[in-house]
């Protein structure tokens, strides 16, 4: 709950306000029944109808400040709670985007979106009824039983024996329930899990006659969060029925007392009902305070989740720019086995090497092997390199931590001869241009999209980059050209049309290195031949260093260099003919799809 607080300091003044509104209005509150008993007294009995009057109207003016105090009270109460949810959803919303794969993969993506959404709400809620009732409600009590006291001590006893038989009732069911509102929502949590499997994975799950044993296994999951919540529910419906039957027996047990010392003048009849009233106004509020209780419980419940997930840190830590280093002096550890050239503190690049694996080892959190092991070899500037393999050989994860998605468990990765540590994360991004296995889009329309490569660049460049990922033809197809609108998802286009769109926008940002994780798996073999060869020209120009994975052989045959992985380890490296004689793993891949071809 530290966070939630670290926000709250944001709205010191609504924080005192609501309350302080709150506490007046249950002033108010507590000189209503006062009243009624001198209208009861001094107006009814006696006759005197002006006094009735005059004592009325000073009711409606309680009730319209009452009012008013709390409609103020419940507008900074809002203001806090919703400013408190707002800042708190873009604070972990920002931690999460710090995160690395490593920790969302742990994590796990539906546990996150219940912590943005729905635990958030419940803080949210929280808050609210915090700042709105936690003083209010134990001032009415305690101010009802005080007030009592002034009237008469021996009824005022009554007020004391039931405030705590309720206060044993009341928090004995919550203390019960709390763990259960836990369970709540962890299962929650699974049935949001399987929901968005379900949404994401509909055509496979069709493709596989699979709908039957999924609606099964989300009705499952569904019935034991509504036996959850019954449970749970039942239990806290108790409150309720139990509170109303302590204070009836209260108030019956107030207006037998009452009336027997009204009987004998001790009490008149308006204190009576003056007792009543604040028997009653003991009722309502404690009522209200179990729900709060009940509601705060949720929220440091949901909360505590929240917290987990701020408490993850990332593994990956970012180094500092390159002109920082240079500026303080500090660039002996960035850089190592290169010749530096320094004018006027400006670093230049003048390494051989684009990239370096030096002995790089990975393995997977919760892992009892190392995914990849002992990867040692360097990529020249300007060239194209081919990454082959099976399936599970470890691919996408070598070129994953390039750009730091996944970093080392032992070795080191080199960009421009400097370890990738060593870099800020924007600084080393900006370098690389990486197109993943799945083709992701967002909403908007096709340049919005490719703008994320470039923001600042012109419909030259944009369509320059259509061409170069063979996308400019289908584009041009559409009516409104780059200003075509693109569904969450890309869910309006084909496989191959939102590959080629994610390539543009690699692309575009005109990288140093260039990644292309298998992302041509939807292409038809002659859009791929030419989508190669374009590539092919961008690294002949020196500036830009293409690596593409790939389990086709015929898309990686032509590079300069090609390296094959086996089970996480290097099988061989060198050209496509070099590899046919010499590799027997590369040669089974290509025969086997020459094969079927």
């Amino acid at each position: 709950m530290k966070q939630i607080w670290i926000y709250m300091k944001n709205y010191k003044k609504e924080t005192v306000l609501a309350p302080l509104f709150k506490m007046l209005e249950a002033c108010f509150e507590l000189c209503v029944p006062l009243v009624i008993a001198e209208i009861t007294d001094r107006g009814i009995l006696a006759g005197d109808k002006g006094y009735v009057a005059r004592m009325g109207g000073i009711l409606f003016i309680l009730a319209a400040v009452g009012l008013l105090c709390s409609v103020v009270a419940q507008y900074f109460s809002a203001r806090a709670a919703v400013g408190v949810a707002t800042k708190l959803r873009h604070g972990l919303f920002k931690h999460i985007e710090s995160l690395s794969f490593t920790e969302i993969d742990s994590v796990g993506t539906s546990t996150l979106i219940t912590r943005m959404t729905s635990d958030i709400n419940q803080v949210q809620s929280g808050v609210n009824m915090f700042l709105r009732l936690f003083l209010r409600s134990p001032f009415i009590v305690f101010g009802a039983m005080i007030m009592a006291f002034t009237i008469n001590v021996k009824a005022a006893l009554i007020f004391v024996v039931t405030i705590i038989v309720l206060s044993v009732v009341v928090f004995a069911i919550i203390l019960y329930t709390i763990p259960m509102y836990k369970k709540v929502q962890a299962a929650l949590d699974r049935v949001l899990g399987i929901t968005r499997e379900n949404l994401t994975g509909a055509r496979v799950i069709r493709a596989f006659g699979m709908e039957e044993d999924e609606i099964e296994e989300y009705n499952d999951r569904t019935d034991k969060l509504v036996r959850l919540q019954i449970g749970v529910g039942k239990i806290s419906a108790l409150m309720n029925p139990v509170t109303f039957v302590i204070i009836n027996v209260a108030t019956i047990i107030l207006v037998w007392t009452g009336a027997v010392q009204v009987d004998t003048d001790v009490l008149t009849r308006g204190d009576v009902i003056a007792l009543v009233s604040y028997m009653s106004q003991i009722l309502v509020e404690l009522v209200k305070l179990a729900n709060l209780i009940v509601t705060l419980t949720k929220a440091v419940a949901c909360g505590n989740r929240i917290k987990t997930v701020f408490d993850v840190e990332t593994s990956i830590k970012t180094g500092k720019k390159e002109e920082d280093a240079f500026e303080s002096g500090d660039v002996s550890e960035a850089f190592s086995g290169n010749e530096k050239i320094v004018d006027d503190n400006v670093a230049h690049n003048s390494y051989e090497y684009a990239v370096e694996f030096v002995h790089a080892s990975y393995m997977y959190k919760g892992a009892s092997e190392e995914s990849l092991n002992d990867m040692d070899f360097k990529i020249k500037r300007g060239t194209t390199v081919g990454i082959i393999g099976g399936t599970g050989s470890g691919k996408s994860t070598l070129v994953q931590m390039i750009p730091r998605f996944y970093d080392v468990s032992s070795g080191e990765i080199k960009v421009d001869g400097k370890n990738v540590k060593s870099y800020a994360l924007d600084e080393l991004r900006d370098k690389i241009g990486i197109v993943l296995q799945k083709a992701v889009l967002f909403k908007g329309t096709i340049k919005d999209n490719l703008l994320w490569g470039n923001a600042n660049a012109t419909d030259e460049e944009i369509y320059e980059a259509l061409d170069i990922a063979q996308a400019r033809e289908f584009v041009d197809g559409k009516p409104e050209g780059i200003e075509t609108m693109i569904e969450q998802g890309g869910k309006n286009l084909s496989g191959g049309q939102k590959q080629r769109l994610t390539i543009a926008r690699a692309v575009i940002r005109r990288p140093e290195i260039l990644i292309l994780d298998d992302s041509s798996s939807a292409l038809d073999f002659a859009t791929d031949a030419k989508l190669r060869k374009a590539l092919k020209n961008i690294s002949d120009t020196g500036k830009t260093t293409v690596i593409i994975v790939s389990q086709r052989a015929s898309a990686i045959m032509h590079a300069d260099n090609i390296i094959v992985l086996d089970d996480g380890e290097i099988s061989g490296m060198g050209a496509h003919n070099e590899l046919m004689e010499t590799n027997e793993v590369y040669r089974e891949i290509y025969h086997s799809q020459n094969a079927m071809r």
